[in-house]
C-alpha cells in the first residue's frame, strides 16, 4: 500500500460523507476546533489566517488536495485558520474519530500516516522558503515547480496573496 492507497482507503471506508460548498462558503471558520479532514473532488479552497485585519491566504488546494486545519485538528484546539471555498466545491470529509481508527487499525496504516504527515512537514517547509524569497518572480517559480496546474485551478488574485504580490505585480511577472 503506497501513500495514494492509504488516502483511498480512508475516503472509501465507509464512513465518509460527501459535502457540497459554494463559492465564499466556509468548510472552516477560524475560531472553530477542526473535527473533520477534507478530499477535495472539485473545485478549489483557499486557507486563509487573519493577520492585522486582512485575510492572508497561507494554502490553496483544488482537486486531490487533503485540507484540514492540521493544527486544531490534532490539538483540538481552535483553529488560527479558515477554509474557504472559491467555486462550488465538492469534497469528501472523514471525522477525526474515523481518520484516528483507520491510522490505527495496522501498522501500515501508522507507517503512511508518518509518511503523509513528513510531506506535510517538507510542504511547510518549501511554503516557509517561499516566503522568505525576496524576489517575487523566484516565489513565482518555485511555487510553478511544485504546482504547474496552479493558474487553472485558482483565481489569480487568490495566488498573488499567496505569493505575498499584488495581482498587478503578479500579471507583469506572468507577461514578462
Amino acid at each position: 500500500m503506497d501513500a495514494d492507497a492509504f488516502v483511498k482507503g480512508l475516503f472509501t471506508a465507509g464512513e465518509s460523507k460527501e459535502r457540497v460548498y459554494s463559492k465564499g462558503d466556509y468548510l472552516l471558520s477560524e475560531g472553530s476546533v477542526e473535527h473533520q479532514i477534507y478530499l477535495i473532488q472539485s473545485g478549489a479552497v483557499r486557507a486563509t489566517c487573519t493577520i492585522n485585519g486582512e485575510d492572508q491566504t497561507i494554502r490553496l488546494g483544488y482537486k486531490g488536495s487533503i485540507m484540514t486545519s492540521i493544527s486544531s485538528f490534532y490539538s483540538g484546539l481552535p483553529s488560527t485558520l479558515s477554509i474557504e471555498a472559491l467555486r462550488k466545491t465538492t469534497v469528501l470529509t472523514v471525522s477525526k474519530q474515523t481518520f484516528l481508527t483507520y491510522v490505527n487499525q495496522s501498522p501500515e496504516h501508522a507507517l503512511h500516516h508518518n509518511q503523509l504527515l513528513t510531506a506535510l512537514i517538507l510542504g511547510q517547509m518549501e511554503r516557509e522558503i517561499d516566503l522568505l524569497t525576496e524576489a517575487p518572480h523566484e516565489r513565482l517559480g518555485r511555487v510553478l515547480t511544485r504546482s504547474p496546474q496552479l493558474f487553472q485551478e485558482i483565481p489569480l488574485k487568490y495566488i498573488a496573496s499567496y505569493l505575498r504580490m499584488t495581482p498587478e505585480t503578479l500579471s507583469r511577472i506572468r507577461n514578462s
